[in-house]
Formats: C-alpha cells, structure tokens, sequence
C-alpha cells in the first residue's frame, strides 16, 4: 500500500509565486504615495515645530532669532535657525549651515534635491522678537513633495502657525 505524499507540487508552488508577484507589482505604486505622503507630512511636522521652538527660544535666551529659507542649486532647499542678521547664516550649495559673526546656527535641516521635499517661503527670513514673542514679517511657507502635494505653514504676526493642506491632500489638514 502507498502512503499519500505531503506538502505541495512544483505546479502550486509556482502559481502561488505567480500570484504573489501580480499582488506585490499592484501594491508597490499605492506604497510609493504612501511613503511620498508620510515624507511630506513629516518634514511639514517638523518645520511646524520648529518654528513654535524658535519662538519660545526667542524668549527663553532673551534674544532675537531668525528662521531663514533658502534655495540649493539643482531644486533643492534649506532652513535654518539662527541668531545674528539674516545675511549671518546661509546653506552652502551641498547644504551644510555656514554662519560668520557672532551668529550662531541653532538648527539646519538641508533637503538636497535628490530629496522627496521642498521648502519654499514668500520671505527670505522671519524674525522672532524676544521681548514680545512676535515675529516679522507674516509669512507663507509651503512644503511640497515630488508629486505636488502640500502643507502650506502661515506665520502671523503673533508667531503663531497655522498649518492647512490646498484641497484637503492631507488628513488632518483643513484645506487652504
């Protein structure tokens, strides 16, 4: 008498490759977005952050700060926070901070233009006065990623932010 074979033949094991592959090839472009998504999202969070830091910093040391945002050659860009005027501090063109003077670099966050996101602002710098926890001038400042979604970050006069996201791209956003 013959005793049944266990496990699988090479047939089945082939086709649940097959399917598999079909499966992983439909998931990876929705994985893509997602990753796309959270990049932006997370440079959005901590630019956010760090401007709410730098107000309270301002204030804290008793000293003017200065968010500034600059462009890199090749598309990508640079935000720095500093103290000292706003010439004081710049991204050299690989993105590392250089600051001359008595200006000091509190933080540098460069995005190459190999990266998945960009920082655009309508100002070159914003202020934080320390001794009303204001800053100067208002501002816009948009982060973008490759596929053109944003958050869009407005500084007002107060130095409060208010983030939102143009037609809603981002949950958690109210649209702009």
């Amino acid at each position: 008498m013959r005793t049944p074979q266990r496990g699988f033949t090479f047939i089945e094991t082939g086709a649940t490759l097959a399917i598999l592959a079909i499966a992983a090839t439909l998931a990876i472009p929705g994985f893509q977005d997602l990753l796309q998504r959270r990049h932006t999202e997370g440079v959005a969070t901590e630019l956010a952050t760090d401007l709410q830091f730098l107000r309270s910093e301002a204030v804290a040391r008793n000293q003017t700060l200065r968010a500034s945002f600059s462009a890199l050659p090749g598309g990508g860009s640079c935000y720095l926070l500093h103290s000292g005027a706003a010439a004081a501090c710049r991204c050299q063109p690989d993105g590392s901070p250089s600051c001359s003077g008595d200006a000091q670099q509190i933080k540098a966050v460069p995005l190459p233009a190999g990266s998945r996101v960009s920082v655009q602002a309508n100002v070159g710098s914003i202020v934080y006065d320390p001794r009303h926890g204001t800053s100067t001038p208002a501002a816009t400042i948009r982060v973008t990623g490759l596929d053109g979604r944003a958050v869009h970050h407005v500084v007002n006069i107060m130095g409060r932010v208010r983030s939102c996201s143009p037609r809603a791209e981002f949950g958690g956003y109210h649209a702009c």
